[in-house]
């Protein structure tokens, strides 16, 4: 591999486009006509790539993407992206006639922060584009009352020549859930929003993943598809209940550096915490807590030839150690997300070892480890970020 393309350390993800481009269908078929799917990219696409993710997800018809922060949307332009970009954050009333003139929509909540754009504004030739939050229960940023929406959305009508009113949202606290009582109260809540504006914008959205694949989307026009273009569900309570099967599009995996034998009562790794109870192999793998994968996984599993092996003792910042059955030679793939055989280390048994959400074990991985781009499991992109550029 290493002959192949520009990476010099045998540890690597794996990203599936083509499970990406399912993924994507299967929801678009699963929308009622004329849903537009915003594509969440942010946090370098949950890890996986944003230009890549971006692109792929525009090919397999998405109408546009949606990230975090102004710098994710102004990135993703740089790199020719021209679709409709969503900043879902909030952003400084001084960026915006940045963002008006790369064409970013942005999240907009306070008249303040309004009267402070419109007075930057008033040189720039293209009008700022934003959607209005809605604070419905979430607790983060948005207008929480109507009035307050009301004065936002009269302050817009007023100023039509600086901005472009393009879409009305919220964020739902408890889609991913069984119990639905908290979700239908928000649903209420931002019902009564849109129903408060004089004039609806052209994008009306409060689905994120778990909403768009739990509950009918047909009264909006605009859906916000994220953890589960990546294949994976928004929680474990409500994997039973999705409409169709998603396919994980991340797998990590590494190859054995070394192989030594270890006598009954030799230690292994920081801290001297373990120690073999009979002869054992033990195999060095090149990947640790500075690539994200951190030391709480100590003890977690592992693919070798099929078989699950152990983490023995501590993980280091840049390796760890596995205990083999029995001799397997140095350059043998390991698998620590992903399958082998008949096996399969999913995103969630990860998170499930670090007491977490599946959403952040594929954005803890470091740039540090190289990303791989497969169709029809032919490569065709290999990102190395260290190494950007230079070759």
């Amino acid at each position: 591999m290493r002959n192949e393309i520009s990476f010099y350390r045998d540890t690597w993800v794996e990203i599936n486009l083509d499970h990406l481009t399912t993924n994507i269908t299967l929801m678009k078929n699963h929308l009622p006509n004329g849903i537009k799917l915003l594509a969440v990219v942010k946090a370098n696409a949950y890890g996986h790539g944003d230009i890549q993710i971006a692109k792929a997800a525009l090919e397999a018809g998405a109408y546009g993407l949606a990230v975090a922060i102004l710098d994710e949307a102004i990135s993703l332009r740089n790199q020719g992206i021209e679709a409709p970009i969503l900043v879902l954050g909030a952003s400084r009333a001084s960026d915006a006639p940045l963002a008006a003139k790369l064409g970013i929509a942005l999240t907009v909540f306070q008249k303040e922060w309004l009267e402070d754009a419109a007075s930057r504004l008033a040189e720039e030739e293209n009008k700022l584009i934003v959607h209005v939050k809605c604070d419905t229960g979430m607790g983060r940023i948005g207008v929480r009352e109507i009035d307050e929406l009301k004065e936002v959305e009269q302050f817009l009508t007023a100023h039509s020549e600086i901005f472009l009113f393009e879409g009305l949202f919220t964020h739902f606290a408890t889609a991913d859930e069984v119990n639905t009582s908290y979700f239908e109260k928000q649903m209420e809540a931002f019902k009564k929003m849109v129903t408060a504006l004089n004039v609806k914008p052209s994008l009306i959205h409060c689905a994120n993943s778990a909403t768009s694949l739990r509950f009918n989307q047909s009264e909006f026009n605009a859906v916000r598809y994220g953890i589960a273009m990546y294949g994976l569900s928004p929680s474990e309570e409500i994997k039973s209940l999705l409409p169709f099967e998603l396919h994980q599009v991340f797998s990590l995996h590494t190859k054995i550096t070394n192989v030594k034998k270890v006598l009954k009562g030799d230690s292994i790794s920081y801290g001297a915490v373990y120690k073999a109870e009979k002869e054992e192999w033990i195999a060095t793998l090149p990947i640790g807590y500075a690539d994200g994968w951190i030391r709480k996984l100590q003890g977690q599993e592992v693919l070798v030839d099929g078989i699950r092996v152990p983490i023995v003792g501590r993980i280091c910042m840049d390796q760890c150690m596995i205990r083999l059955p029995h001799y397997i030679p140095v350059g043998t793939q390991v698998t620590l997300i992903g399958s082998q055989g008949e096996e399969n280390i999913t995103m969630d048994e990860i998170a499930r070892k670090l007491d977490t959400i599946n959403y952040e074990i594929p954005c803890l991985t470091s740039i540090r480890i190289p990303r791989i781009y497969k169709r029809s499991n032919q490569i065709v992109e290999v990102d190395n970020r260290l190494l950007k550029g230079l070759f």
